[in-house]
């Protein structure tokens, strides 16, 4: 088989993440055999990986929802699968104002206090008297001003995104939303008001499935009978040369290539490559991510509610989300008596977040908002720490000019940076999006096939960065373990916290 009309030329793709996984199995299905796959780790799966502690908890990183936007990926997902999967029917809530508030937020405001009920109203009735606005607005925060009004705003949508993303909303873009958030109908919210009912039909991912064995995890182990003959663990590249075609690994090894798939972080990448301009090296200031610090909690007893997942927009608790992840497969835990908290707390230079105290703190955090009772304390039998580098790309106001000036480069290169930090687009991070950006790139190669996921920016205007905003390269790295709860410290931090209520109230 030929690339482009010329024999089998030597492709090389670097991580064995979705989208790396999903060009390696095209090649094979295709029948193309000059390609091999390197991954950093001892496993593959990258951030769709699942660990299991001594305890038997599995932990994903981060709540991951399995829905599709590709026949080819619910085809693929049935292949790899078989019967090893459960569906799920979302459940999603926020916690806010000491009581669950159905999700989306903005379609279920008649949950909150009367007050804040009016306020969030009398902001929306206002936005919709400047149509105008949402068309003129630059920027995140400008948008969700114009679009929902002050009293949302303040109550939800602005200290919840800071909670996520661990960036200014002011500094975020508006281009990359989609179906990633509900816009409000203020229709469709009276209507809920004043009729109580709550309204939680929203959104793509309404029913998933969830690999009933191995966590997200389990749908990616499958792919390695595969791609097992092409696949080299433990090799991580320290050096790419965009000139001689080859790519140095940490163990002295260099392997020549003709085409190269990259999936590690694009900020990275460019880091290592060799004499590469100086323009090209400056645009990976234009380039930002969050890091996440992922705390599973295991308790020992049966699970009490039967929600996925919830979202936390208050400082009373330091992650932004919690997975119910006892609920997608009765394999996580190690019996029916026990089950399992997932939390999400995001990090950045504009969000610090201390790693010492993050398992204390986030317990803590599951009692102030009910999720756990204070007797759970003595019932937790697990707690275990995912620290991720790269959690998300942020879709900042900056990113579009960086991505139009490193492109172009790296495609002259035949070089081609694919998947959710490779291709550095939130909008087409999700993991449908990643195995296909591997999959359609191969058909690109292979068949001359457009590739219809993946964004070319090199018509987006050209970059200007913000010498008081730049972004940072990390380490790239994803670390694992179990981590000790202090539960002496904890007892005494709730005890202190109550008495401080109690003067408050008095």
């Amino acid at each position: 088989m030929s690339v482009n009309g010329h024999p089998e030329q030597k492709i090389v793709i670097l991580g064995a993440g979705p989208t790396g996984l999903g060009a390696a199995y095209r090649l094979q299905e295709l029948g193309y055999r000059n390609w091999a796959i390197y991954e950093r780790n001892s496993y593959i799966g990258g951030l769709a990986t699942s660990f299991v502690d001594s305890a038997g908890f599995t932990y994903d990183i981060g709540g991951h929802v399995m829905f599709s936007h590709y026949k080819y990926f619910d085809d693929l997902v049935d292949k790899l699968l078989g019967d090893n999967y459960t569906e799920i029917m979302r459940e999603a809530w926020v916690w806010m104002m000491d009581r669950f508030v159905p999700y989306p937020f903005q379609n279920n405001i008649n949950y909150l206090p009367r007050e804040v009920v009016l306020e969030c109203l009398l902001g929306l009735i206002e936005a919709g008297k400047h149509p105008e606005a949402v068309n003129q607005a630059t920027t995140f925060d400008q948008l969700i001003d114009a679009q929902f009004g002050k009293g949302i705003a303040k109550h939800f949508m602005k200290p919840y995104n800071f909670k996520v993303w661990a960036h200014p909303v002011t500094h975020m873009s508006r281009d990359w939303l989609g179906e990633r958030v509900a816009m409000p109908n203020l229709e469709r919210i009276l209507q809920n008001v004043l009729m109580d009912s709550a309204d939680k039909g929203w959104g793509p991912n309404n029913k998933f499935k969830y690999p009933l064995y191995g966590g997200t995890g389990g749908l990616y182990t499958p792919f390695e009978k595969y791609i097992k003959d092409h696949l080299h663990l433990n090799k991580s590249a320290v050096a790419v040369d965009p000139h001689a075609k080859t790519v140095t690994f940490s163990d002295g090894e260099v392997v020549e290539y003709d085409l190269l798939l990259t999936t590690m972080p694009l900020d990275l990448l460019v880091n290592r490559l060799q004499d590469v301009p100086e323009p090209v090296k400056l645009a990976t200031r234009g380039l930002h991510h969050s890091s996440g610090l992922i705390v599973g909690v295991g308790v020992a007893r049966p699970t009490p509610s039967e929600k996925c997942w919830l979202y936390f927009p208050e400082e009373i608790a330091p992650f932004y989300r919690v997975t119910y992840l006892s609920n997608y497969s009765p394999y996580i835990t190690p019996d029916p008596n026990h089950f399992l908290l997932l939390t999400e707390t995001s990090r950045s230079e504009y969000k610090p977040e201390d790693k010492t105290t993050i398992i204390d703190r986030v317990v803590e955090g599951l009692i102030n908002t009910k999720l756990l009772e204070p007797a759970d304390l003595d019932r937790i039998s697990s707690t275990y720490l995912i620290d991720v580098d790269y959690s998300y790309p942020v879709p900042t106001v900056d990113r579009n000019g960086a991505l139009a000036t490193i492109q172009p480069y790296l495609r002259e290169h035949g070089i081609y940076s694919r998947g959710r930090f490779g291709a550095w687009c939130y909008e087409i991070g999700n993991m449908d999006h990643s195995v296909m950006q591997g999959v359609e790139l191969v058909n690109y190669w292979l068949k001359g096939e457009a590739e219809t996921t993946w964004k070319d920016f090199a018509g987006s205007a050209p970059l200007i960065l913000d010498s008081a905003f730049t972004g940072r390269a990390g380490n790239g790295l994803v670390r694992a373990n179990e981590k000790p709860l202090n539960i002496p410290a904890v007892k005494l931090n709730l005890a202190a916290a109550a008495v401080d209520q109690a003067g408050h109230v008095a």
